[in-house]
């Protein structure tokens, strides 16, 4: 099955009005590579008014809660940050894992809420330095999917990324035969848990991809696309990693 590349960016806490900007020309550049799918997740205060101004483009939450409402003070559910004009969040990133310690649980949860309000998910999976020195990254990998991806998951709706976490803004990146070798991992596995809708699911990759690297990342097997991180915040650099998928 022939699976559309997805370029998505990740914004973190960075970003304002003043910056929006930005995403004139990576909306520019999404629509003059139609083969290939564009997405840029930003903090949830510029959700609305970047979703205004650059319609064509893909924008969406970073992060969404597992319940529909109630006392969780400070988070925002799913329905809040599609009602804002998300049309996917990013769950169970690295940071999130590590900084909030979430739980694979937590991302199945997460996933799930977002997919019934109708919002698709971009659902992160990566293992930490350590794991990966003790030879625990595989299994780590596939653990975490076994946890965090839904029953009925399909591409429809559903994307995994695959972020080894010690390469996320270190400028660090796996061999390809590493990532190579994850991502094939990461699709049987997911082919054991959803069956034949596997072969729709796209796997990105994430960790330090840049313009200059992109092309060579995306020629891997199983490499869908990539999930950006500092590289999205400007044009300059975010813009090259898409024309890179565009061309292939």
């Amino acid at each position: 099955m022939t699976r559309r590349k997805l370029v998505a960016g990740n914004w973190k806490m960075n970003g304002s009005r003043a910056t929006l900007h930005e995403l004139d020309a990576i909306a520019r550049a999404a629509a003059a590579n139609p083969g290939i799918d564009v997405a840029v997740a930003i903090p949830a205060t510029l959700i609305e008014p970047a979703s205004a101004r650059v319609p064509g483009l893909a924008i969406g939450a970073e992060d969404v809660h597992a319940n529909a409402s109630g006392a969780h003070t400070g988070c925002l559910s799913a329905a809040m940050v599609r009602e804002a004009g998300a049309r996917f969040t990013i769950v169970g990133h690295s940071e999130r894992r590590s900084d909030q310690h979430e739980t694979s649980q937590d991302a199945w949860g997460k996933a799930a809420a977002a997919h019934k309000e109708g919002l698709s998910v971009i659902l992160c999976c990566g293992e930490t330095e350590a794991e990966r020195d003790a030879g625990r990254a595989e299994r780590v990998v596939q653990a975490q999917i076994e946890k965090s991806v839904p029953d009925n998951a399909d591409g429809a709706w559903f994307t995994l990324a695959y972020e080894p976490r010690w390469a996320i803004g270190t400028g660090r990146t796996p061999t390809h035969d590493e990532i190579g070798a994850i991502h094939a991992i990461a699709r049987a596995k997911l082919r054991m848990l959803v069956g034949d809708a596997a072969a729709g699911i796209r796997i990105l990759y994430g960790g330090s991809v840049t313009g200059a690297n992109a092309a060579a990342i995306l020629a891997i097997d199983n490499v869908d696309g990539a999930l950006i991180g500092g590289a999205s915040l400007t044009a300059e650099k975010f813009v090259p990693i898409i024309e890179a998928a565009g061309a292939m």
